[in-house]
């Protein structure tokens, strides 16, 4: 009995051409640009996952950065400290704190410098 391939040929043309839904033009119908243009798309999203936690904390240390300026401190020192005061919040936490509880992150500033020296 000879075997028969069309339905798991099917299936990955299929299963691409659906990756490949809301591309313009022959990206979404012609099967050798859908290939091309999915494999590039999902290398990317895969280096984009790792990129986006990186961007994310040069975000947070910025905003950081710039929320300490007031109080006479830099980024490095106001972390230093907080190491030093054993204060454990997160650099997210902290930009976040600083855009919108300014009184509570004033606190931790405060608490920090406390204990600079």
């Amino acid at each position: 009995m000879r075997i028969k391939r069309g339905v798991a040929s099917r299936n990955r043309r299929r299963r691409l051409l659906k990756l490949a839904k809301g591309y313009w033009g022959r990206r979404r119908t012609n099967l050798r640009r859908v290939k091309e243009t999915v494999l590039r798309a999902l290398a990317y999203s895969y280096r984009d996952r790792r990129q986006r936690k990186r961007d994310f904390r040069r975000l947070w240390v910025v905003r950081i950065n710039a929320a300490v300026r007031p109080y006479g401190l830099s980024y490095s020192t106001f972390i230093g400290a907080l190491k030093k005061s054993e204060i454990e919040l997160d650099r997210k936490s902290l930009a976040e704190m600083a855009v919108r509880d300014p009184a509570s992150f004033k606190a931790v500033v405060e608490t920090a410098k406390a204990n600079l020296h």
